[in-house]
C-alpha cells in the first residue's frame, strides 16, 4: 500500500470511531447497567482517541468509571497491549527488512 492509502484508511478509521460516541464517561453507563469485558475492550483500543479527545471535552474519560471490575479491567489491558504491542512488533519488522 502507499502512504496515502495509508493516511486515508487512518482518517476513515478515526471518523468512524469519533461519530460512534462510545467513549469512556460519556454517560452511556450506569452503577445499575457498567461496562463490560467487551467494553473493557473496545476502551482500550480506542484509548489513546480517548485521552486526546478527553483534554478538550471534560465528559469523556480515558477509563469508563462504572464498570464491572476485574473483567472490565482485563479486556482494557488486553487491548492496550495489543495495540501497542502490535505498534512495536511492525516496527521491528520494518526495520530488519530495511537492514537485509
Amino acid at each position: 500500500m502507499k502512504n496515502t492509502d495509508y493516511t486515508v484508511a487512518m482518517l476513515v478509521g478515526i471518523i468512524a470511531i469519533a461519530i460512534s460516541g462510545c467513549f469512556p464517561g460519556g454517560d452511556t453507563y450506569t452503577a445499575s447497567d457498567p461496562a463490560g469485558f467487551f467494553s473493557g475492550i473496545w476502551h482500550g483500543w480506542i484509548a489513546p482517541l480517548s485521552l486526546i479527545i478527553g483534554i478538550f471535552k471534560s465528559d469523556i474519560r480515558f477509563y469508563e468509571p462504572f464498570n464491572t471490575g476485574w473483567w472490565y479491567d482485563f479486556g482494557f489491558y488486553i487491548a492496550v497491549i495489543a495495540g501497542f504491542g502490535g505498534l512495536a512488533f511492525s516496527r521491528r519488522k520494518k526495520e530488519k527488512q530495511h537492514i537485509s
